[in-house]
């Protein structure tokens, strides 16, 4: 099953209680595609700058990433900074460079215009419509946004939520998106816009699945230890929609097995910085800690 994201590869600079670390790799592309790796190939649309490591490269090439879409050009590479307090509920952006990510747009290789499972990752929304527009009907399309964009693009936003089948958003996101505080309530308001399925990501406390069979809710795993937030939600998307992909369905119990599957890989995440955590997971680690989280949620 061919599986395309859309979105940014980038170099992070994180400060959090558990330490620092400088020019890692970060960016959505990334989290969402490696950890959508352990179920299927994946497809990326990406731009980086000459400034970029190869060993980074090296490294999203080894996990099955197909690369051909990512390109290279002269300048700096988007760059992100940020700083978790103590809770690691709450972080201060420290500064963005977005560099060639800036004026990046998405152009879709014709071998990947097939692909039957889309990501758009949280780019603007009228390039993610291009996207589709440069795809052929792909069974599933799903997209992230953020508050910037439903703040300055509203419109375009819209437009774009009326041609996808599946929203990943935050909490906050959600209430500010339609006005509503209530969860429910605020889910109901985005499925008028279009989205099939709409998935409320609340951090700590796990995600929300809002779809035509009802709501289904899947734990965040509880953990000893967190180091680093940082690209948990984009791991839970790819997790989600790896699973969708290798499973080639979208009934109930898929879209619910493939949410815990999101959520397995965003705790994976946050033990170390960056992606490191996944230079050496195994789908056995995955597939154990599933179980464990059956096992959690079993009564």
């Amino acid at each position: 099953m061919s599986l395309l994201v859309v979105g940014s590869v980038a170099l992070d600079d994180i400060e959090a209680p558990a330490g620092s670390v400088k020019s890692v790799l970060g960016g959505a592309a990334s989290y969402f595609g490696v950890a959508a790796s352990f179920f299927v190939p994946v497809r990326v649309v990406a731009v980086v700058g000459d400034d970029f490591p190869e060993p980074h490269v090296k490294f999203l090439a080894s996990r099955g990433l197909d690369l051909g879409g990512l390109q290279r050009v002269p300048g700096r590479t988007f760059r992100w900074g940020g700083r978790y307090r103590a809770s690691l509920n709450e972080r201060d952006t420290l500064f963005t460079e977005l560099g060639v990510f800036e004026h990046f747009d998405p152009k879709i290789p014709p071998a990947y215009r097939d692909s039957d499972w889309v990501f758009l990752a949280n780019i603007q929304p009228r390039l993610q419509r291009t996207v589709l527009e440069q795809t052929r009907a792909p069974r599933f399309s799903a997209m992230d946004t953020m508050n910037f964009w439903i703040e300055g693009a509203r419109e375009e936003l819209e437009k774009t939520l009326a041609v996808v089948k599946g929203l990943v958003i935050n909490d906050e996101e959600a209430r500010q998106l339609t006005g509503e505080s209530n969860l429910v309530r605020a889910a109901d308001a985005i499925r008028l816009l279009g989205p099939e399925v709409v998935i409320v990501k609340r951090g700590e406390h796990g995600a929300l699945l809002f779809d035509d069979d009802g709501v289904f809710a899947a734990p965040a795993f509880p953990l000893r230890e967190v180091r680093d937030p940082t690209g948990a939600g984009d791991s839970f998307a790819g997790g989600l929609m790896g699973a969708l992909a290798s499973h080639g369905a979208l009934d109930r119990d898929s879209l619910r097995r493939a949410m815990i599957y999101g959520s397995v890989l965003a705790s994976f995440c946050v033990e170390r910085f960056s992606l490191d955590r996944f230079r050496d997971l195994t789908r056995s680690d995955i597939d154990v800690r599933f179980d464990e989280f059956r096992r959690l949620t079993a009564f």
